[in-house]
């Protein structure tokens, strides 16, 4: 998670870009095992193969926004990266939002805890999506403005 949260800096981007890309790369490798490890275990979740297919969806869906992102940087679309980049940093939160759904409506509604569970998982693909098109709508709204090293920035 701190791999990818640091990355939204503009700081670290414009002055230290190799950073920037190293840090994108080991972003990307820690994607790769949340997903090869989230699918390995993805049978054995609570509330069985309903839950199971939702996480091997949510894996694909994972790794698909982050490709996506790694080919519009490649491409230099460096705007485009970077709105799938935030949809990409959204799943970083999946578990958090399944333990916050689980828990609310278990303890604060008395749903039975397995079917909690399954709406938490579902909530939280909604949520991931939802929160992530609030980022790019409501504060990524200008394109990034990316100083190249060794220049000043100039304020009209």
């Amino acid at each position: 998670m701190i791999a990818g949260a640091i990355n939204f800096s503009t700081k670290i981007l414009s002055k230290h870009r190799r950073l920037h890309r190293v840090n994108g790369y080991l972003y990307l490798l820690s994607v790769a095992v949340v997903v090869l490890t989230s699918g390995y275990m993805a049978p054995y979740s609570t509330g069985g193969k309903i839950n199971s297919i939702a996480f091997n969806v949510m894996n694909l869906i994972f790794m698909g926004l982050t490709v996506a992102a790694i080919v519009q940087i490649k491409r230099k679309q460096v705007d485009s990266h970077r709105k799938w980049m935030v949809r990409s940093y959204a799943f970083c939160f999946t578990n958090l939002f399944i333990h916050m759904f689980t828990f609310v409506l278990h303890n604060g509604f008395g749903v039975e805890y397995a079917l909690s569970y399954t709406l938490g998982v579902y909530g939280a693909l909604v949520l991931n999506f939802a929160l992530a098109e609030f980022v790019i709508r409501c504060i990524y709204t200008r394109p990034a403005a990316i100083v190249p090293p060794g220049t000043k920035k100039v304020i009209a």
